[in-house]
């Protein structure tokens, strides 16, 4: 019961039930408002239109004022004709009332009435007008219908807001408990969630409401969440085999040369050799921690940076490893490209690690080139080789970190110069793709936007 007293459940019906009730007292107050405004009116301009009648005949006054009081058979209608000194000469008013002002117009007072023989205090609504004579003619109605309209009015509300109260407040009920399902359903999820299911997801309704849209949202955090947590599962299977293998070697090498070295020469080639497989760990790890860095946009700084200019110097830097491997290297650039905003040495690593990729699947008497087009509101870097390809089924695996494709398992390196590549173009609001060449090779294309002109 405690707990039911404090759900959204109740707090929700009962929100309902007092906003319909808001709602019925501003309705029938509107409605009280204008009948009442209404019927005053109307009494006010009928009384007015007497009691000028009245006086634009003092002859007949007395007489007119005995036909108004005399014409009504419930005693609704009253009147008087007084002197100078404020005798009554007809009429049932006993005098003239307090407060009212003789210029025609209709005004609530108090006044003494003669009903039946009896005198009687009743709040009426009168009108007066001076006669030539100094006399004063007051034409006069009680207060009784535009009263009853009043007690009309609030009985209908009284009657009315019991029946209100109850319908709304099951209404709310009803309509509370329709959303508390869904929410109960959301919770038995989010539970499993909790409970390390990961595949588990929100239901999702079909109406596209404000419940269905917040599921949708969660659904696809969720669904990031379980890419992610794969992707940390990989990472960390990938980094204990790819960091067993030098130590393992390191290891064993250390107790070879504990027992069989002889000469100083061969324990330095020992430490050497050991040094060389230290340093790949530790390049292994700081590429790690460099992709996670970028990915997490931590590398903010950026500056207007040539992209020409930055190809230009890394087909220099490689230069001499193509002519040493008999590879040719092309440099082409568009007219007039456009700056972009980024981070020179970031971009100067990608395109050095697409470039190192591209040198090292390309066989001897191939071709690797570099292209930089504007492509609307875009600079397209584009590296492109003759190499052996790759299968459509890897294009969209290579940059994940260490993936190594079959064409890659021969070769030096850990799997991860792509993903680096991949880091670097999201940190850069770039995109970056891989499709198969002209020539049967790979074309890495790096897609950045263009600076805005100053």
């Amino acid at each position: 019961m405690t707990e039911f007293l404090r759900s959204t459940t109740l707090r929700w019906a009962l929100g309902i039930a007092l906003w319909s009730v808001l709602l019925a007292l501003t309705m029938f107050a509107f409605i009280y408002w204008q009948t009442a405004a209404y019927l005053r009116e109307e009494l006010a301009e009928t009384l007015q239109l007497e009691v000028r009648a009245v006086a634009a005949d003092p002859a007949s006054a007395a007489l007119r004022v005995d036909t108004w009081t005399a014409m009504d058979l419930h005693a609704n209608h009253y009147g008087g004709l007084f002197g100078p000194d404020g005798a009554r000469r007809a009429g049932n008013l006993d005098a003239i009332p307090d407060q009212l002002a003789r210029d025609g117009d209709a005004d609530r007072v108090s006044a003494v009435v003669q009903v039946a023989g009896r005198r009687l205090g009743d709040e009426i609504w009168a009108a007066a007008l001076p006669l030539p004579d100094g006399s004063t003619v007051v034409i006069a109605h009680d207060s009784d219908e535009i009263d009853r309209v009043r007690g009309t009015t609030l009985r209908a509300l009284g009657l009315g807001l019991v029946p209100t109260l109850a319908l709304s407040g099951l209404g709310g009920l009803l309509l509370a408990r329709r959303g508390r399902r869904r929410l109960a359903a959301t919770e038995a999820a989010l539970a499993e969630v909790m409970r390390g299911d990961l595949r588990r997801r929100l239901p999702v309704g079909t109406r596209g409401d404000e419940f269905d849209r917040l599921a949708a949202n969660v659904n696809r955090m969720l669904d990031e969440i379980e890419h992610l947590m794969g992707e940390v599962r990989s990472v960390g299977d990938a980094v204990a085999h790819d960091l067993r293998t030098p130590l393992t070697r390191l290891r064993a090498r250390l107790e070879r040369s504990r027992t069989q070295a002889r000469t100083v020469a061969e324990f330095h080639e020992t430490i050497d050799q050991g040094l060389a497989w230290i340093d790949q760990t530790l390049a292994m790890v700081t590429a790690v921690l460099r992709i996670g860095a970028m990915e997490e946009g931590r590398r903010t700084a950026f500056a207007p940076v040539d992209l020409g200019e930055l190809a230009a110097a890394a087909v220099d830097l490689f230069e001499p490893s193509a002519e040493e491997k008999g590879v040719r290297l092309t440099l082409a650039v568009a007219d007039g490209l456009p700056t972009i905003r980024g981070d020179r040495d970031l971009c100067f690593e990608a395109l050095s690690n697409l470039l190192d990729n591209a040198l090292k699947f390309t066989p001897q008497g191939g071709a690797v080139s570099v292209r930089l087009t504007h492509l609307g509101g875009a600079v397209s870097l584009a590296v492109e080789d003759t190499g052996p390809g790759l299968p459509a089924t890897e294009r969209d695996k290579i940059f994940q970190r260490f993936y190594r494709s079959e064409v890659a398992r021969q070769t030096q390196g850990n799997g991860l110069g792509l993903s680096l590549v991949a880091a670097i173009a999201k940190l850069h609001a770039a995109s970056v793709s891989v499709h198969p060449a002209a020539t049967g090779g790979c074309r890495f294309d790096l897609m950045f936007p263009a600076a805005a002109a100053t």
